[in-house]
């Protein structure tokens, strides 16, 4: 399929092939990036807290420059609860629904991986 595009006001021709793709997994994590300067690695989360709560995971290894919740907040589907650095960009993570904090497992300067629980929100 071909598709004409307009980027900062100059127009391109994009053509794009159509392909079969199946969905392998779906998560209501926004995205994140690649890591920056190692620090301390975040707090594993026990058992019992990944059991109960939705969890709130880093889509990207990176950074956490920023924790804007604390256990006990109540919090808000979509509410931006951490920001994560990843190749020098700054990725507001946010809660996957309404609830209350259970668990802050990432502190602020702290390296994550991709995937690791960041949060648990219930």
């Amino acid at each position: 399929m071909k598709y004409i595009v307009t980027l900062n006001g100059k127009q391109y021709e994009v053509e794009v092939d159509e392909i079969e793709a199946s969905v392998v997994n779906v998560s209501n994590a926004a995205p994140a990036q690649a890591p920056a300067a190692p620090a301390a690695p975040a707090a594993p989360v026990s058992a019992p807290a990944q059991a109960q709560g939705a969890h709130v995971i880093a889509p990207m290894p990176g950074n956490i420059l920023a924790v804007n919740v604390k256990e006990g907040d109540r919090v808000t589907s979509g509410q931006v609860m951490f920001i994560l650095e990843a190749m020098k960009m700054e990725n507001e993570i946010v809660s996957p629904c309404d609830g209350t904090v259970k668990q802050v497992s990432a502190q602020k300067g702290s390296t994550v991986d991709s995937g690791a629980i960041l949060a648990v929100v219930g």
